[in-house]
């Protein structure tokens, strides 16, 4: 994994220098040639601008210089003594001073620096940058830089030269040679032979997943339980500064620029070869979930993915070339200070492309009410449709938890092409079963709420899918199968018939069939179908059309007939999934707007123009 992230550095040219790295910026203080403070300068957007290569001291070399600060850019709390309590008001200025110290020193290689640090150093300027920072919104944390006239130092490469020999003379590896006695040790990242970095870079960019906004450690031995062999800090895992170096760029870089949110992780990907994004199959996989209408139907990502393969096939220089490139898939998170490496993945672009679209054609399912495909719930959706809904005062961090190891199987299913994890079943059945027997079904479809309706349409797409590729059903479709062979299925089926027959006959009862035998039929449908199928002769005698009662007498006959014998008395894990599918399905065709799957004169029988916006 190192070493390709090494490799990517150098692929995108970024800068990776020991004792450099990017920053995100989001203020600066202007200063005239001769020192005169003029303002403060928003920089970029609301995040602020990138700089590419900025100085930059790791925390060790921060902690031994004591008090120590970065170069060019620190927090205004440092730069101007902004808004800084009074008990930390001692160690603030210590730290001041060593900024200010630092541009003066640096004003022999940048001279215009002599007369910044003059004025950072005088109360009377630095009251007026406050007032400055504090009518700008600037919070104390907030990073500040520097600029004179219309230069902006961090731009400026006439301090590198002098930013290297400081860095020198404070010791900028000390302590590589205290880790193995001097010696050289192979590199993991590149095979050569190499001092160790003793202290490996913090990661930053994934203080929204669990790590610190200061940065995270990928390598790190902070205890003596991760050391062997009597090799101290990262000698056990010799890795050099240049290397590390360029995997911290790598991934801060991707982390910027190419990563998806995961349900509490971050999954940052990148190939071997530049894939434009009309053919990147993890944009596809990962992207947002789609939104109604033609147009999105025709953009679609099973679409894409289809588009993308019969390019793959065309043979084409350029599209064997892309198939026969690689994918690498990184999946991180935060915790204690540390990167939590959740997972990792590589193969070879086409089998990627392969993957991806069968996925999707996996997960394909009928709208809820017969108008077509659902559009592709995106992977988010379909990872936390494993939950029950999010409670409104929920921290969302504490909702995903219990999804751990499901989410990195799923991402695997569906780039490798794996089974499904058994646990889907479990998880769906449980929060599905509970879905039905509240109410929220029927209400979520008079409502059309398109958050519950969307939450059921994932959960039937991962039932159909563990069907399609755990099990090898190639009867399972997206939509209604008269013919499927499974019993269940057509136990699910009829209970569908068996709820909408009692409303057509009896209108809302409140706790109708649904909410009072569901659950039971769904684990012993032969005890209470064989009481349904009693109870719905007197509901066919209520219905005064003749022909209504011969469509429902009709679906019953047709649904018995493809049941090869009797109706099972008990049902496993498995086969109450086939249920529920089979009652989604014979829902979503009674609802369908064509006449054929309608009853005549059906009550409250809603059309796909009504619902269009679902």
């Amino acid at each position: 994994m190192i070493d390709q992230l090494v490799r990517y550095a150098t692929q995108k040219g970024l800068h990776s220098e020991p004792g450099f790295a990017t920053q995100t910026i989001r203020w600066c203080l202007s200063f005239s040639a001769d020192g005169r403070y003029l303002g403060v300068v928003p920089l970029g957007d609301k995040v602020g601008r990138k700089f590419d290569v900025c100085p930059n001291l790791s925390q060790p070399e921060l902690v031994r210089l004591n008090p120590g600060s970065q170069f060019l850019y620190e927090s205004a709390d440092c730069v101007a003594l902004y808004k800084v309590k009074p008990e930390d008001l001692q160690k603030k200025q210590e730290k001041h001073n060593f900024f200010v110290g630092l541009l003066e020193q640096a004003s022999t290689a940048v001279p215009e620096l002599r007369a910044v640090a003059q004025s950072l150093g005088d109360p009377q300027i630095r009251n007026r940058i406050c007032e400055d920072l504090e009518r700008n919104k600037v919070k104390p944390t907030d990073k500040l830089t520097l600029q004179v006239g219309s230069n902006l130092l961090l731009e400026d490469s006439r301090w590198h030269d002098w930013w290297r020999r400081f860095r020198s003379s404070i010791g900028g590896n000390a302590g590589a040679s205290q880790a193995t006695g001097g010696a050289r040790m192979v590199c993991f990242a590149t095979g050569d032979l190499v001092v160790p970095e003793p202290t490996h870079p913090k990661i930053r960019g994934l203080a929204d997943v669990g790590g610190q906004s200061s940065g995270s450690s990928l390598v790190g031995f902070d205890k003596d339980a991760f050391e062997s062999y009597g090799l101290k800090q990262s000698a056990n895992a010799a890795v050099s500064a240049e290397s590390a170096a360029a995997y911290r760029a790598a991934l801060e870089d991707l982390l910027q620029n190419n990563a998806k949110r995961l349900a509490g992780t971050k999954v940052v990907y990148w190939y071997s070869h530049t894939v434009p994004i009309e053919n990147d199959p993890v944009a596809f996989l990962l992207g947002e979930q789609a939104e109604e209408g033609q147009e999105a139907q025709a953009r679609s990502a099973l679409q894409r993915a289809r588009n993308l393969l019969d390019y793959l096939h065309t043979g084409k220089a350029e599209a064997i070339e892309l198939g026969n490139s690689y994918f690498y898939i990184l999946t991180l998170s935060g915790a204690a200070g540390r990167v939590m490496v959740r997972d990792w993945a590589m193969g070879q672009f086409e089998d990627l492309a392969t993957h991806v679209a069968e996925w999707f054609e996996h997960l394909r399912i009928v709208r809820y009410d017969g108008g077509g495909d659902a559009l592709n719930p995106g992977f988010e959706r379909l990872v936390t449709s494993l939950l029950p809904p999010r409670l409104p005062q929920q921290q969302y961090e504490d909702w995903i938890k219990p999804l751990s190891g499901v989410r990195t199987s799923l991402l695997h299913a569906a780039i490798e092409g794996t089974p499904l994890p058994f646990e889907v079943l479990g998880r769906i059945l449980y929060h599905h079963n509970q879905f039905v027997l509240s109410g929220d079904w029927e209400e979520a479809v008079e409502t059309r709420n398109r958050n519950l309706l969307n939450l059921l349409q994932a959960r039937m797409a991962l039932l159909k899918a563990y069907h399609v590729r755990n099990k090898g059903d190639k009867q399972m479709q997206s939509n209604l199968n008269k013919q499927h062979p499974s019993p269940a299925y057509h136990c699910g089926r009829l209970m569908a018939v068996y709820a909408r027959l009692q409303e057509a006959a009896l209108g809302n009862v409140g706790a109708g069939v649904v909410q009072r035998f569901y659950a039971a039929a769904c684990a012993t449908p032969a005890l209470v179908l064989a009481r349904l199928d009693r109870t719905a002769r007197f509901h066919l005698n209520s219905i005064e059309s003749k022909g209504l009662q011969n469509w429902y007498l009709d679906q019953l006959t047709e649904i018995y007939n493809a049941i090869p014998e009797r109706l099972p008395r008990t049902l496993s894990l498995e086969d109450q999934s086939l249920f529920a599918l089979g009652y989604y399905h014979q829902l979503a065709e009674m609802r369908s707007p064509t006449k054929s799957a309608s009853p005549a004169g059906q009550p409250d029988h809603e059309t796909i123009e009504e619902e269009k916006n679902v």
